[in-house]
Protein backbone atom coordinates (compact mmCIF):
# COMPACT_ATOMS: atom_id res chain seq x y z
CA UNK A 1 0.00 0.00 0.00
CA UNK A 2 2.89 1.96 -0.03
CA UNK A 3 1.99 3.41 -3.44
CA UNK A 4 -1.25 5.43 -2.06
CA UNK A 5 -0.88 9.40 -1.99
CA UNK A 6 -0.50 10.81 1.21
CA UNK A 7 -3.10 13.46 2.34
CA UNK A 8 -2.04 16.73 0.52
CA UNK A 9 -1.76 14.58 -2.53
CA UNK A 10 -5.15 12.78 -2.16
CA UNK A 11 -6.85 16.03 -1.82
CA UNK A 12 -4.87 17.60 -4.97
CA UNK A 13 -5.63 14.48 -7.16
CA UNK A 14 -8.93 13.44 -6.13
CA UNK A 15 -10.95 16.22 -4.79
CA UNK A 16 -9.32 19.71 -6.19
CA UNK A 17 -10.18 18.83 -9.93
CA UNK A 18 -13.87 18.50 -8.43
CA UNK A 19 -13.93 21.95 -6.11
CA UNK A 20 -15.26 25.06 -6.96
CA UNK A 21 -13.56 28.23 -7.03
CA UNK A 22 -15.20 29.22 -3.66
CA UNK A 23 -12.86 26.14 -2.73
CA UNK A 24 -9.69 28.21 -3.54
CA UNK A 25 -7.75 25.00 -4.59
CA UNK A 26 -8.62 22.96 -1.70
CA UNK A 27 -5.03 24.40 -0.33
CA UNK A 28 -6.37 26.66 2.72
CA UNK A 29 -8.08 25.66 5.76
CA UNK A 30 -11.71 27.20 4.37
CA UNK A 31 -13.49 28.41 1.62
CA UNK A 32 -14.66 31.72 0.62
CA UNK A 33 -18.66 32.09 0.00
CA UNK A 34 -20.25 35.31 -0.86
CA UNK A 35 -24.36 34.69 -0.86
CA UNK A 36 -26.37 36.44 -3.23
CA UNK A 37 -28.14 39.42 -2.55
CA UNK A 38 -31.39 38.59 -0.37
CA UNK A 39 -30.83 35.16 0.13
CA UNK A 40 -31.02 32.85 2.59
CA UNK A 41 -28.70 30.12 3.49
CA UNK A 42 -30.20 27.09 4.21
CA UNK A 43 -27.49 24.17 5.90
CA UNK A 44 -28.30 20.68 6.37
CA UNK A 45 -25.78 17.72 7.12
CA UNK A 46 -26.09 14.23 6.79
CA UNK A 47 -24.01 11.36 7.59
CA UNK A 48 -23.67 7.91 6.45
CA UNK A 49 -21.80 5.00 7.85
CA UNK A 50 -20.89 1.23 6.01
CA UNK A 51 -22.94 -1.14 6.92
CA UNK A 52 -25.56 1.39 8.64
CA UNK A 53 -26.53 3.22 5.23
CA UNK A 54 -25.19 1.22 2.79
CA UNK A 55 -23.28 -2.29 2.30
CA UNK A 56 -18.99 -2.03 2.68
CA UNK A 57 -19.17 -3.87 -0.81
CA UNK A 58 -21.85 -1.27 -2.63
CA UNK A 59 -19.93 0.70 -6.03
CA UNK A 60 -17.84 3.73 -4.60
CA UNK A 61 -19.05 5.94 -7.27
CA UNK A 62 -22.62 4.88 -6.13
CA UNK A 63 -21.46 5.61 -2.26
CA UNK A 64 -20.57 8.97 -3.50
CA UNK A 65 -23.86 9.86 -5.00
CA UNK A 66 -25.95 8.74 -2.38
CA UNK A 67 -24.27 10.84 0.49
CA UNK A 68 -24.74 13.51 -1.77
CA UNK A 69 -28.28 13.04 -3.05
CA UNK A 70 -29.32 12.99 0.68
CA UNK A 71 -28.38 15.76 1.28
CA UNK A 72 -29.46 17.45 -1.97
CA UNK A 73 -33.37 15.63 -0.28
CA UNK A 74 -33.16 17.56 2.74
CA UNK A 75 -32.31 21.25 0.60
CA UNK A 76 -35.82 20.36 -1.84
CA UNK A 77 -37.88 20.12 1.24
CA UNK A 78 -37.00 23.28 2.19
CA UNK A 79 -37.55 24.53 -1.02
CA UNK A 80 -33.54 25.26 -1.63
CA UNK A 81 -31.71 26.13 -4.03
CA UNK A 82 -28.30 23.92 -4.31
CA UNK A 83 -25.34 26.21 -3.89
CA UNK A 84 -22.40 24.11 -2.35
CA UNK A 85 -21.36 21.31 -0.22
CA UNK A 86 -18.73 20.49 2.10
CA UNK A 87 -17.05 16.99 2.84
CA UNK A 88 -15.32 14.77 5.35
CA UNK A 89 -14.67 12.06 4.47
CA UNK A 90 -13.28 8.89 6.78
CA UNK A 91 -10.93 6.01 5.35
CA UNK A 92 -10.84 2.83 7.02
CA UNK A 93 -7.23 1.04 6.22
CA UNK A 94 -7.79 -0.84 3.40
CA UNK A 95 -8.90 2.01 0.81
CA UNK A 96 -6.77 1.76 -2.14
CA UNK A 97 -6.56 4.90 -4.86
CA UNK A 98 -8.78 2.99 -7.52
CA UNK A 99 -11.63 2.66 -4.86
CA UNK A 100 -10.92 6.68 -4.05
CA UNK A 101 -10.57 7.55 -8.25
CA UNK A 102 -14.20 6.17 -8.56
CA UNK A 103 -15.71 7.63 -5.59
CA UNK A 104 -14.51 11.08 -6.57
CA UNK A 105 -15.59 10.38 -10.28
CA UNK A 106 -19.55 10.07 -8.89
CA UNK A 107 -19.25 12.88 -6.34
CA UNK A 108 -18.20 14.97 -9.12
CA UNK A 109 -20.73 13.74 -11.70
CA UNK A 110 -23.39 14.40 -9.38
CA UNK A 111 -22.00 17.86 -8.67
CA UNK A 112 -21.91 18.59 -11.56
CA UNK A 113 -25.67 17.40 -12.42
CA UNK A 114 -27.34 19.03 -9.35
CA UNK A 115 -25.01 22.38 -9.93
CA UNK A 116 -23.78 21.97 -5.99
CA UNK A 117 -20.32 22.00 -6.24
CA UNK A 118 -17.40 21.18 -3.85
CA UNK A 119 -16.16 24.41 -1.24
CA UNK A 120 -14.02 21.90 0.65
CA UNK A 121 -13.82 19.31 3.69
CA UNK A 122 -11.54 16.99 5.42
CA UNK A 123 -10.04 13.53 4.99
CA UNK A 124 -9.13 11.50 7.64
CA UNK A 125 -8.17 7.84 8.76
CA UNK A 126 -10.61 5.67 10.94
CA UNK A 127 -10.09 2.31 12.75
CA UNK A 128 -13.69 1.83 12.03
CA UNK A 129 -15.88 1.78 8.78
CA UNK A 130 -15.84 4.36 6.72
CA UNK A 131 -17.92 7.14 6.64
CA UNK A 132 -18.74 9.96 4.82
CA UNK A 133 -20.53 13.19 6.06
CA UNK A 134 -21.79 16.35 3.92
CA UNK A 135 -22.39 19.43 4.84
CA UNK A 136 -24.94 21.22 1.64
CA UNK A 137 -25.80 24.72 1.56
CA UNK A 138 -28.70 25.94 -0.39
CA UNK A 139 -30.29 29.53 -0.64
CA UNK A 140 -33.73 30.45 -0.73
CA UNK A 141 -35.04 34.61 -1.69
CA UNK A 142 -35.48 36.18 1.05
CA UNK A 143 -35.11 33.41 3.39
CA UNK A 144 -38.47 31.71 2.64
CA UNK A 145 -37.83 28.04 3.84
CA UNK A 146 -40.31 25.69 4.36
CA UNK A 147 -40.59 24.53 7.87
CA UNK A 148 -41.08 21.32 9.52
CA UNK A 149 -43.42 23.14 12.12
CA UNK A 150 -45.81 24.87 9.30
CA UNK A 151 -48.57 22.35 9.04
CA UNK A 152 -51.85 24.09 9.67
CA UNK A 153 -55.21 22.37 10.33
CA UNK A 154 -57.25 21.73 6.58
CA UNK A 155 -53.83 21.98 4.94
CA UNK A 156 -53.75 18.47 2.46
CA UNK A 157 -50.72 16.08 2.87
CA UNK A 158 -48.73 15.33 -0.27
CA UNK A 159 -45.77 13.07 -0.48
CA UNK A 160 -43.72 12.75 -3.64
CA UNK A 161 -43.03 9.84 -5.90
CA UNK A 162 -43.23 6.37 -4.88
CA UNK A 163 -42.86 5.38 -1.24
CA UNK A 164 -40.91 1.83 -0.14
CA UNK A 165 -39.29 0.76 -3.01
CA UNK A 166 -35.56 1.63 -1.05
CA UNK A 167 -36.64 -0.22 1.99
CA UNK A 168 -37.91 -3.37 -0.20
CA UNK A 169 -34.49 -2.61 -1.71
CA UNK A 170 -32.64 -2.98 1.16
CA UNK A 171 -34.88 -6.54 1.97
CA UNK A 172 -33.55 -7.74 -0.94
CA UNK A 173 -30.32 -7.21 -0.66
CA UNK A 174 -30.61 -8.85 3.17
CA UNK A 175 -32.27 -12.09 1.52
CA UNK A 176 -36.28 -11.30 1.66
CA UNK A 177 -37.13 -15.32 0.78
CA UNK A 178 -41.03 -13.44 -1.09
CA UNK A 179 -38.16 -10.87 -2.98
CA UNK A 180 -36.74 -13.55 -4.55
CA UNK A 181 -39.82 -14.67 -6.71
CA UNK A 182 -39.47 -10.90 -8.79
CA UNK A 183 -39.01 -10.93 -11.79
CA UNK A 184 -35.19 -9.42 -12.71
CA UNK A 185 -36.38 -5.65 -13.55
CA UNK A 186 -38.83 -5.45 -10.19
CA UNK A 187 -35.74 -6.41 -8.45
CA UNK A 188 -33.11 -3.91 -10.27
CA UNK A 189 -35.53 -1.77 -9.63
CA UNK A 190 -35.66 -1.69 -6.15
CA UNK A 191 -32.34 -2.40 -5.71
CA UNK A 192 -31.64 0.91 -7.96
CA UNK A 193 -33.93 2.92 -5.36
CA UNK A 194 -31.73 1.93 -1.88
CA UNK A 195 -28.40 2.44 -3.58
CA UNK A 196 -29.22 5.84 -5.43
CA UNK A 197 -31.94 8.56 -3.96
CA UNK A 198 -33.24 10.31 -6.26
CA UNK A 199 -33.65 14.18 -5.02
CA UNK A 200 -37.00 16.00 -5.69
CA UNK A 201 -34.83 19.21 -6.77
CA UNK A 202 -37.32 20.33 -9.11
CA UNK A 203 -39.81 20.19 -6.70
CA UNK A 204 -38.51 22.99 -4.60
CA UNK A 205 -39.92 26.08 -6.30
CA UNK A 206 -43.15 24.98 -6.01
CA UNK A 207 -42.55 23.65 -2.25
CA UNK A 208 -40.81 27.43 -1.66
CA UNK A 209 -44.11 28.92 -3.17
CA UNK A 210 -46.81 27.16 -1.76
CA UNK A 211 -46.36 24.84 1.11
CA UNK A 212 -46.87 25.45 4.48
CA UNK A 213 -44.29 22.69 6.08
CA UNK A 214 -42.14 20.01 4.37
CA UNK A 215 -39.95 17.32 4.78
CA UNK A 216 -38.02 14.66 3.46
CA UNK A 217 -38.99 10.82 3.63
CA UNK A 218 -35.54 9.83 5.16
CA UNK A 219 -36.65 7.20 8.17
CA UNK A 220 -40.27 6.49 7.07
CA UNK A 221 -43.58 8.01 5.54
CA UNK A 222 -45.46 7.31 8.73
CA UNK A 223 -42.75 7.96 11.21
CA UNK A 224 -41.14 11.03 9.65
CA UNK A 225 -45.18 12.43 8.81
CA UNK A 226 -46.01 11.90 12.22
CA UNK A 227 -43.07 13.63 13.25
CA UNK A 228 -43.79 16.47 11.12
CA UNK A 229 -47.28 16.68 12.24
CA UNK A 230 -45.63 16.84 16.38
CA UNK A 231 -43.90 19.83 15.83
CA UNK A 232 -46.63 21.54 13.93
CA UNK A 233 -48.89 20.56 17.12
CA UNK A 234 -51.37 19.47 14.38
CA UNK A 235 -52.60 16.03 13.69
CA UNK A 236 -53.61 14.46 10.24
CA UNK A 237 -55.75 11.30 9.14
CA UNK A 238 -53.93 9.26 6.47
CA UNK A 239 -55.68 7.13 3.59
CA UNK A 240 -53.10 4.33 3.53
CA UNK A 241 -54.64 3.25 0.46
CA UNK A 242 -53.58 6.16 -1.16
CA UNK A 243 -49.98 5.45 -0.86
CA UNK A 244 -48.47 5.95 -4.27
CA UNK A 245 -46.37 2.42 -4.54
CA UNK A 246 -44.47 2.12 -7.81
CA UNK A 247 -45.68 -1.33 -10.18
CA UNK A 248 -42.27 -2.95 -8.33
CA UNK A 249 -43.29 -2.35 -4.75
CA UNK A 250 -46.82 -3.73 -5.57
CA UNK A 251 -45.45 -6.80 -6.92
CA UNK A 252 -43.87 -7.19 -4.25
CA UNK A 253 -46.49 -7.00 -1.71
CA UNK A 254 -48.14 -8.94 -3.43
CA UNK A 255 -45.86 -11.75 -3.04
CA UNK A 256 -45.96 -11.40 0.99
CA UNK A 257 -48.71 -8.66 1.94
CA UNK A 258 -46.61 -8.45 5.63
CA UNK A 259 -44.05 -6.19 3.41
CA UNK A 260 -46.55 -3.57 2.99
CA UNK A 261 -45.94 -2.49 6.68
CA UNK A 262 -42.09 -2.29 5.61
CA UNK A 263 -42.68 -0.33 2.81
CA UNK A 264 -44.42 2.08 4.69
CA UNK A 265 -42.41 2.44 7.70
CA UNK A 266 -38.92 1.78 5.96
CA UNK A 267 -36.28 4.32 5.36
CA UNK A 268 -34.29 5.27 2.63
CA UNK A 269 -36.99 6.92 0.50
CA UNK A 270 -36.04 10.26 -0.04
CA UNK A 271 -39.29 11.59 -0.71
CA UNK A 272 -41.17 14.83 -0.55
CA UNK A 273 -43.39 15.60 2.41
CA UNK A 274 -45.72 18.67 1.85
CA UNK A 275 -48.54 20.32 3.72
CA UNK A 276 -50.49 23.05 2.29
CA UNK A 277 -54.08 25.05 1.65
CA UNK A 278 -56.45 23.55 -0.31
CA UNK A 279 -57.18 25.89 -2.40
CA UNK A 280 -53.02 25.65 -3.37
CA UNK A 281 -53.73 21.86 -4.25
CA UNK A 282 -54.77 22.44 -8.13
CA UNK A 283 -51.63 24.89 -8.81
CA UNK A 284 -49.12 22.60 -6.87
CA UNK A 285 -50.21 19.21 -8.46
CA UNK A 286 -49.77 21.49 -11.88
CA UNK A 287 -46.31 22.75 -10.69
CA UNK A 288 -45.49 19.39 -10.04
CA UNK A 289 -47.11 18.13 -13.07
CA UNK A 290 -44.56 20.42 -14.77
CA UNK A 291 -40.99 19.55 -12.82
CA UNK A 292 -41.87 16.21 -14.02
CA UNK A 293 -42.38 14.94 -9.69
CA UNK A 294 -45.30 12.98 -9.44
CA UNK A 295 -47.32 13.73 -6.24
CA UNK A 296 -49.94 12.05 -4.55
CA UNK A 297 -52.34 13.60 -1.65
CA UNK A 298 -52.60 10.91 1.30
CA UNK A 299 -54.48 12.96 3.71
CA UNK A 300 -54.98 16.19 6.12
CA UNK A 301 -53.94 17.40 9.17
CA UNK A 302 -56.88 18.28 11.71
CA UNK A 303 -56.95 20.25 14.66
CA UNK A 304 -54.32 18.85 17.83
CA UNK A 305 -55.62 16.26 19.98
CA UNK A 306 -55.57 12.27 19.22
CA UNK A 307 -52.59 10.74 17.52
CA UNK A 308 -52.84 10.66 14.02
CA UNK A 309 -54.94 8.41 12.28
CA UNK A 310 -53.79 5.85 9.59
CA UNK A 311 -56.38 4.06 7.78
CA UNK A 312 -55.25 0.77 6.17
CA UNK A 313 -56.21 -0.34 2.82
CA UNK A 314 -59.43 -1.80 4.50
CA UNK A 315 -60.49 1.11 5.85
CA UNK A 316 -59.63 0.30 9.28
CA UNK A 317 -57.36 1.82 11.73
CA UNK A 318 -53.80 0.69 11.58
CA UNK A 319 -51.29 0.78 14.17
CA UNK A 320 -47.52 0.19 13.87
CA UNK A 321 -44.99 -0.86 16.05
CA UNK A 322 -42.79 1.52 14.78
CA UNK A 323 -43.27 4.42 12.29
CA UNK A 324 -39.64 5.18 11.09
CA UNK A 325 -35.85 3.74 11.39
CA UNK A 326 -34.35 5.33 14.28
CA UNK A 327 -30.32 4.79 15.27
CA UNK A 328 -30.98 4.72 19.30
Amino acid sequence: MSNRPGEDDLIARFFAPIAAPEGLGLIDDAALLLPPAGAGLVLTKDALVAGVHFFADDPPNAIARKALRVNLSDLAAKGAEPVGFLLALALPGDWTADWLEGFARGLGEDANTYRCPLFGGDTVKTPGPLMVSITALGRVAGGRMVPRTGVRPGDLLYVSGTIGDAALGLQLRLGAPALGELDAASRQFLLDRYLLPRPRLALAPAMRQMAHGGMDVSDGFVGDLAKMLGVSGVSARVDLARLPLSAAAQAAIALDPALFQIAATGGDDYEILAALAPDEADAFEAAAAQAGVAVTQVGEALAAGEAPLFLGRDGAPVAFARGAFSHF
